[in-house]
């Protein structure tokens, strides 16, 4: 009987951390931003900062967004921006996508300035040509 106490402390003993580890990894994965390196320009920093975390670094989409079931749009994709106005995005971003019927989109009027929105938008629209 003490033989079978002793292992099932020994398991805890090795088991015990390494759980503790994994499941702080995963929520570190999940909740941390999104790294910016520091040589970013000032639009490159701000969509870092607010957009990657959905849309992901290269426009693509972002496995955290796919985790909680939203389909980002990909902002990579030529055919995706080229019809929409400038006017059209910065609006998107300010007021978020509710009032058009776009849920998934919040909105950044509240934490970003109409000439940080009209970088992001600028630099959104270099994604797409980039390879």
């Amino acid at each position: 009987m003490p033989s079978s106490v002793g292992r099932l402390r020994w398991l805890l003993i090795i088991v015990g951390p390494a759980l503790v580890l994994l499941i702080g990894s995963i929520l570190a994965l999940l909740f941390l931003p999104h790294p910016v390196p520091r040589n970013a320009t000032p639009s490159q920093r701000l969509y870092l900062t607010y957009c990657a975390e959905c849309h992901g670094a290269n426009g693509h989409g972002s496995w955290r967004a796919a985790l909680f079931l939203l389909r980002p749009g990909d902002l990579a994709d030529p055919n995706t921006l080229a019809p929409l106005s400038d006017d059209y995005l910065i609006d998107l971003v300010k007021h978020g996508g509710a009032p058009i019927g776009k849920p998934g989109m919040p909105a950044f009027g509240y934490h970003l300035s109409d000439e940080q929105i009209r970088e992001v938008v600028a630099y959104v629209r270099t994604l797409s040509t980039r390879r």
